[in-house]
């Protein structure tokens, strides 16, 4: 798969939710990898009158959006599809029918053109993009915070992943789109959530904050959201003070939450791994654009001598680069093997598969 002049290029392909994206990575020897194209098609329109993603919808509009993302990637990254060295397309976890889109035309393409395929976890995407934005050496700890997922895991090397703390209930992303929907909110919740609260008096509501002070290292978010829903009904009919108000202490408590349950797993890293002097932790997903969350983990981080590590917004997000890259570090660590052809998308797909799940499994598998 090495190339004459030592360069890998791998295209990527993302679908496991309501974003349609293709990319082009490359790493040469001895430099930094390169982002040569990443496409991202937003299906925001198609969602908004419904409050949140239809799965049906998501997966339609991947079939007709993805061949032209993908041929829009390879154009604006130079490449042809003979320069590429691999697919990698998302796999799992997400949305069964975006992931089936993604990954049968990640399969026929590599069929087509003769080329390695690798089925990657969207989570992993996640896990090491703080290595292709700042070369990141492991070990170090992510925490994930989207609307599907709220985890802090240990990183130790590709495909080598140990859960730490997950959410009890919901996910945080969850938490705020629903929120943002009992308020009378559109969709997306979380950035509407963010933009009234800046309006907003956060002490007004004593929310309360989940896990706070436990010794167990897990988030819990159900208790909060009920708690705003019957601030809410109180409050009714609500004002735009009152909406402000709300989302003012709902995000205030979501922050002081968030940054009690990451210090006992900076601890325990710190307990762990002694010798590391500047350890990191790297915050992705799509809640990590909200700007009071990143100040409180910032601080957090700082009385605990962490580096606070945040990709850009774009790679925070669900997008094809990430998948890309996952793909070039799964080859460089000789974990590109076996056949992905087989591989049958999946819904669920922890990290970690070793860690008992925390709030049960099922046949598609363990939830968290």
């Amino acid at each position: 798969m090495e190339r004459r002049d030592k360069m890998i290029r791998v295209l990527g392909i993302e679908t496991s939710c309501d974003e349609t994206a293709a990319s082009v990575v490359a790493l040469r020897d001895g430099e930094k990898p390169e982002i040569l194209s990443s496409v991202v098609l937003s299906q925001i329109e198609e969602h908004a009158a419904f409050g949140g993603v239809v799965p049906e919808i998501a997966a339609r509009a991947h079939v007709e959006a993805l061949d032209g993302i993908i041929e829009a990637a390879l154009a604006d990254s130079g490449a042809t599809l003979a320069d590429v060295d691999a697919i990698a397309a998302t796999a799992g976890p997400g949305l069964v029918g975006g992931l089936i889109v993604g990954l049968m035309t990640a399969k026929a393409i590599a069929s087509a053109a003769g080329k390695p395929l690798l089925a990657i976890n969207h989570l992993e995407g996640h896990a090491l993009t703080a290595r292709l934005t700042d070369g990141l050496d492991f070990p170090y700890l992510l925490l994930l915070v989207s609307g599907g997922h709220t985890q802090i895991v240990l990183v130790r090397g590709v495909g080598d992943y140990q859960r730490w703390a997950t959410t009890i209930d919901d996910a945080l992303g969850e938490a705020f789109d629903k929120t943002a929907k009992m308020l009378g909110l559109p969709y997306p919740g979380g950035p509407n959530v963010e933009r009234v609260a800046r309006d907003g008096d956060p002490s007004r509501f004593a929310f309360p904050r989940p896990m706070k002070g436990s010794a167990q290292p897990d988030f819990s978010f159900a208790g909060l959201k009920t708690a705003v829903r019957q601030a809410a009904t109180a409050a009714a009919p609500l004002s735009d003070r009152d909406v402000a108000d709300i989302c003012a202490s709902f995000q205030s408590a979501v922050s002081d939450a968030l940054a009690d349950r990451v210090a006992r797993s900076l601890a325990r890293f710190r307990g762990e791994f002694p010798g590391i002097a500047a350890p990191a932790l790297i915050v992705a997903g799509g809640v990590a654009a909200n700007r009071q969350i990143r100040a409180a983990l910032k601080g957090q981080c700082a009385r605990n001598g962490f580096r606070f590590i945040a990709p850009p917004l774009e790679l925070c997000t669900d997008n094809a680069a990430m998948i890309a890259w996952a793909g070039i570090e799964r080859i460089r660590a000789g974990l590109g093997g076996g056949d992905a052809f087989a591989f049958v998308p999946r819904s669920r797909w922890p990290l970690d598969e070793v860690s008992a799940p925390v709030v049960g499994s099922g046949r598609r598998g363990a939830k968290a």
